[in-house]
């Protein structure tokens, strides 16, 4: 699937290998009549991810892949005059990371663009966007995104005045952080044609003034769909930008293969011209946008695109249906009603009925589904739907996965390993902001709020865990998010108790949920996600070992060294 060139060198020493293996000569061993290596480093702290969970100190690198895993005196064998020799002087090397949920390249326009997402208050808003207009008066539109609900209450509904002082010539479009809602201005409204008059469309909210019934200039859900039609689309060479900006950030944090969470043609198309280019260093699962007001008729058009795209570095064999909102704007669907809202369940955006034809659908032509679902009736409704995919198509293998689980009911905890459907956490989260103690706990109450991120409950019923950061909407840094699974607490000294403790996972469990079965997640488990001979050479080097540090200091992590396919994408060699 994900295809690479091997040099005559790697295909010698992997064939090698799989003889040796075959003899009874361990992958770990040194093997006779072995060229040398290209690059080989020794004197590391490796944790390979391996089923046996070993330790070695060094790693041989032929071509794109690893030729030798082991000790750094039996790897001399590997080594002739035209080998880099690296000293890693007792870094901790591990498989390089995979990002299972991520917006790369809608992240990456909206951090050139006006960007909100570092900011935590209405005054620093006002201050950007000022500044951003001003910066760029040649732009028809101001776009960009990254406010926080929080910042405007429960609902999330920020007042388009704002933004029609601070740009009254111009129309502002602004999304919030977690991508849920929008904010425009009286011109955008205007020239979306959104009115007091205009209904609510089935799947989203306008928010209205509740006693005049004007405009309020926030949109929710499915009501953004009303301005994105209208406002103008990005170009390819922006595409690229924003492409570039995340790959770049990506190989920082020692990520080199992620699932894309929303892929439209255009994505497809920025994709392949980078890797057409031979400048895309990312592994890339590109889960197709599942259009909820149309039916199974548009998976004709998800083959075409695999069939087109799926190459390169490039799979196109995901859907992802969007199966709620958020709880914050009261659009998460819940199986009892919310507190606040109006007594509301929520929105469950595919009928659920519908929802488990189009998912054994999608099970029968080779698709593996990615739902988003937050609230626990939605939850419930995807993994309903992938049992009836089993019912009818049998088992068929498709790693069926479901991203964010905010509120999980304790009733649908064993239904993971029983269906073989991977929990996808963005583990960020679990922890009491106020997020959760001024929008959360007000709406759903505190039973429900006990059953958030059960990342550990999950693990203990046998299901598969893997991590996503969903970035923009929360930092895409690996370890930060390590570091809240594991301690239930903010990453970076947020000032908050604990969160649901009984939740911790171990410093293991959290790489594992980033490495193997992140990659079991994005079907590459065989090529990636472990350091094993014959395996890719996706490699990283951090500055502390992850095992050995107190856990509140696994968010300080800083990556010196990643590899793609054994080629350096950040950091130098030479610096270890």
């Amino acid at each position: 699937m994900f295809g690479q060139y091997m040099s005559i060198k790697s295909v010698f020493i992997v064939t090698a290998v799989l003889i040796g293996t075959l003899v009874g000569c361990g992958p770990s061993e040194p093997l006779t009549s072995v060229e040398g290596a290209d690059t080989v480093y020794i004197n590391g702290r490796i944790y390979t991810v391996d089923t046996d969970h070993n330790w070695a100190e060094s790693v041989a690198i032929t071509g794109d892949r690893i030729a030798y895993v082991g000790t750094t005196q039996q790897i001399s064998d590997y080594i002739d005059s035209e080998t880099q020799v690296i000293d890693l002087h007792g870094k901790m090397m591990l498989p390089a990371l995979q990002d299972s949920h991520i917006h790369p390249i809608l992240g990456g326009i909206e951090a050139l663009s006006c960007d909100l997402n570092t900011l935590d208050g209405l005054e620093g808003y006002r201050t950007v966007i000022t500044d951003y207009a001003a910066s760029n008066p040649d732009l028809d539109w101001i776009l960009g995104g990254g406010w926080s609900m929080a910042v405007f209450g429960a609902g999330g509904a920020p007042n388009k005045a704002i933004l029609d002082e601070l740009v009254p010539d111009r129309p502002v479009y602004l999304t919030s952080r977690d991508g849920h809602s929008g904010w425009a201005n009286s011109l955008a409204l205007e020239i979306a044609g959104i009115t007091k008059e205009t209904p609510d469309p089935e799947d989203g909210i306008i928010d209205r003034d509740p006693t005049t019934g004007e405009l309020v200039g926030s949109l929710q859900e499915g009501a953004m769909s009303l301005m994105d039609q209208h406002v103008p689309p990005a170009s390819l060479e922006k595409r690229i930008a924003g492409l570039r900006y995340a790959m770049e950030m990506l190989h920082s944090y020692g990520i080199t293969s992620m699932q894309d969470a929303s892929v439209m043609h255009a994505d497809f198309e920025t994709y392949a011209a980078m890797d057409a280019r031979n400048e895309l260093s990312l592994r890339v699962v590109a889960s197709q946008w599942w259009e909820r007001d149309t039916g199974t008729e548009q998976i004709q058009g998800f083959v075409a695109l695999r069939d087109e795209f799926s190459k390169g570095h490039i799979d196109g064999t995901t859907v992802k249906i969007m199966q709620d909102g958020v709880l914050e704007n009261y659009t998460a669907a819940m199986l009892e009603p919310y507190l606040e809202g109006d007594g509301t369940k929520g929105i469950p955006m595919v009928d659920p009925e519908i929802l488990k034809q189009s998912v054994a659908a999608l099970d029968a032509a080779g698709f593996q589904v990615h739902f988003h679902a937050i609230g626990d009736a939605a939850i419930r409704q995807s993994l309903d739907a992938v049992e009836h995919a089993r019912d009818v198509n049998g088992p068929l293998g498709n790693r069926h996965h479901i991203s964010h689980l905010q509120v999980i009911h304790p009733d649908d905890v064993p239904r993971f390993a029983e269906l073989d459907v991977v929990a996808n956490f963005q583990p960020l989260w679990a922890y009491a902001d106020e997020y959760v103690t001024e929008l959360n706990i007000p709406a759903i109450g505190e039973e429900r709020t006990s059953w958030m991120y059960p990342i550990l409950s999950i693990e203990k019923s046998g299901g598969m865990v893997a991590f996503g950061s969903d970035w923009s909407v929360s930092t895409a840094n690996p370890y930060a998010q390590m570091e809240t699974a594991i301690t239930r607490r903010g990453a970076f000294d947020e000032p908050y108790p604990e969160f649901i403790p009984e939740e911790k996972i171990s410093v293991q469990s959290a790489i594992e949920a980033f490495t193997i079965n992140a990659a079991f997640v994005n079907k590459q488990e065989d090529e990636t996600g472990s350091i094993e001979v014959g395996k890719l050479a996706d490699l990283i080097v951090l500055d502390q070992n992850l095992f050995e540090v107190d856990p509140s200091a696994i968010s300080d992590t800083k990556v010196l060294l990643t590899l793609f396919g054994g080629k350096p994408v950040y950091g130098d060699p030479g610096d270890l």
